[in-house]
């Protein structure tokens, strides 16, 4: 049967062009974002210097952590995006972050098409309305990160899934993009975005007893094949590259990383062990400004649950089991991160309006309440980002200070023909190796600082602000203090001739 979509005109042409203006205006801010906001430590620095590095070295299998040590936390699609950026634009904010925005965009207009297949114009323009100008989102729309490109896998298997099995508009295609998506995740996640993707799936085909349809209307061994031909050469060149990734990647990312809260076994950092429970918490706050938004109608609970359950579709079901499964899969889990819940975040912001829709008195979508409410928490986010921007492109150090853009550049400005290296003192910084290409060092003990001294060259010593804990008194005294940037100050090496003159007068 074909499916045929339910069309509503409640939002009136100048709501309408409003809408588009707002999210229009947040791609602008976003895109300025791109080029003013520096790479910061230790995420986004790390994936970008990880493409940066997949440049110089051309090579397009092996992610690198540092020099010929492969990078064996995560596939490599979302280094692939940026190290193509930079390939084509150059070694910068740019070129590491546009196919990010692009995939991000190319996600908005996917899920928009989707919805207004199944509910009209207005239902999927609300919704990415609230998508565009979540703050999980909008952060992750430009940011050298995985989870972006991995949410846009699973959104697409999860459009695609539902868009097959109600015969939508164009079904057998969306059949097979179910399967494009899961290779998208597996390229872009692993194992991981698979389970995020069938385990919501699962849930709803259990609860509407869908089984006969799943079976009948899902084309699983074309879209098996389909999906495993793009995904699996890469995982079986990498491990024929660099033997033991699969164990490693397998294993250990995806089972006692999350099972083991003291799990010694990353390579990579430490985990991120958190109280059981917490990414209940971290859903809230990655939703934020509209978590009030989609809890409100809740008061009406009765209302609401009535009209998930009767809906003859299950479409408001299928959206609730997609956005709460990352906390039911997390639950349990011992490291966590914010961004873990980013997978069931598009299927909130869809759900928003059903649920506001049964909440009220008429069952109509939406009130003068709703629209104050809707369009009070637009503007709130509008805000937050404009001023996010504001900050950061004017307070420079001062605000961000997981950033060594700053003291990169101070160093620049100082160097003479003279200048030696960019060394830091017991701590690795990926944005100073992205913004040194690669050049700035990591000092671990009294016979690097006496290197240091000893050479031809003026060096440059980065220390965290106030501890110089471990660094000898003499080695200090051969370096000026010469700023503070974020968390860390600079000293920059004396002229030899300086360091003779204060050598003689110390001289009895």
């Amino acid at each position: 049967m074909k499916h045929s979509r339910t069309t509503c005109d409640w939002i009136g042409d100048r709501g309408r062009k409003a809408l588009w203006a707002f999210i229009g205006l947040l791609a602008v801010l976003r895109i300025l974002m791109i080029f003013q906001i520096p790479f910061t430590d230790t995420t986004e620095a790390r994936y970008a210097e990880i493409a940066r590095k997949m440049v110089e070295t051309n090579d397009w299998v092996t992610p690198q952590f540092r020099y010929g040590v492969p990078f064996w936390g995560k596939p490599p699609l979302h280094t692939w995006l940026s190290a193509s950026g930079m390939k084509l634009f150059g070694v910068n904010h740019f070129g590491g972050r546009i196919f990010i925005f692009l995939t991000a965009i190319a996600m908005v207009v996917m899920l928009y098409r989707w919805a207004r297949e199944k509910a009209g114009n207005d239902y999927a323009l609300v919704g990415i309305t609230i998508l565009s100008s979540c703050g999980l989102f909008y952060l992750a729309s430009a940011t050298v990160m995985t989870d972006l490109v991995m949410v846009a896998g699973t959104s697409m298997s999860m459009a695609g899934f539902y868009a097959a099995i109600h015969r939508m508009p164009k079904f057998r295609l969306w059949g097979y993009l179910f399967f494009v998506g899961l290779a998208i995740g597996m390229l872009a996640k692993g194992p991981v975005a698979v389970l995020l993707t069938a385990l919501p799936i699962f849930l709803w085909v259990l609860i509407g007893n869908h089984w006969v349809d799943t079976w009948q209307r899902i084309p699983w061994i074309k879209g098996g094949l389909l999906s495993f031909a793009i995904f699996v050469p890469w995982y079986v060149i990498a491990e024929m590259k660099t033997p033991g990734f699969l164990e490693y990647f397998i294993v250990g990312e995806h089972f006692q990383r999350f099972l083991d809260s003291g799990w010694k076994g990353d390579l990579y950092g430490s985990g991120h062990s958190q109280p059981k429970g917490m990414i209940w918490i971290f859903w809230v706050l990655a939703l934020l400004p509209w978590s009030f938004f989609f809890m409100a109608p809740f008061v009406r609970f009765k209302r609401v649950f009535s009209g998930i359950r009767n809906e003859n579709d299950g479409w408001s079901l299928y959206l609730l089991c997609w956005a709460l499964s990352p906390m039911i899969f997390f639950t349990m889990a011992a490291n966590i991160i914010a961004p873990y819940v980013f997978t069931g975040v598009p299927a909130v912001c869809f759900l928003s309006v059903n649920l506001w829709k049964f909440a009220s008195l008429d069952g109509s979508f939406p009130s003068k309440g709703t629209c104050r409410f809707f369009v009070g928490t637009a503007l709130t986010a509008f805000l937050i980002f404009a001023i996010a921007y504001v900050a950061f492109s004017t307070l420079g150090s001062d605000a961000m200070k997981k950033s060594q853009m700053y003291a990169i550049a101070e160093i620049e400005r100082l160097g003479g023909d003279d200048a030696g290296s960019v060394n830091y003192w017991q701590r690795r910084y990926y944005s100073a190796e992205f913004y040194t290409n690669g050049k700035s060092r990591v000092v671990e003990d009294e016979v690097g600082l006496l290197n240091l001294i000893e050479n031809d060259k003026r060096d440059f010593l980065l220390t965290r602000s106030g501890n110089t804990k471990g660094i000898p008194q003499n080695v200090m005294e051969r370096f000026a203090f010469k700023g503070r940037f974020g968390k860390d100050d600079l000293f920059f090496e004396k002229p030899l001739q300086a360091q003779s003159t204060s050598s003689s007068a110390n001289e009895p």
